[in-house]
């Protein structure tokens, strides 16, 4: 259980990592514009993402993975 903890934070890292070291002004922009989207669809988008990442967690449960 750890080994997975670990491991999917490591991806998670490793994702973030290559968007601000690839493109770090895209990110500056990403934000700011953000900032523009209002509370509730940003409070929508995130609750989105994390039903998506249970759900694929599930998946990869689920198959074996």
């Amino acid at each position: 259980m750890i080994a997975n903890t670990l491991l999917a934070l490591g991806l998670v890292l490793i994702v973030e990592g290559l968007a601000y070291a690839l493109a770090p002004s895209l990110v500056e922009r990403l934000l700011e514009a953000l900032k523009q989207v209002p509370e509730a669809a940003r409070r929508n988008i995130g609750l989105l993402a994390l039903v998506s990442g249970l759900l694929l967690v599930w998946m990869a449960k689920a198959i074996g993975a």
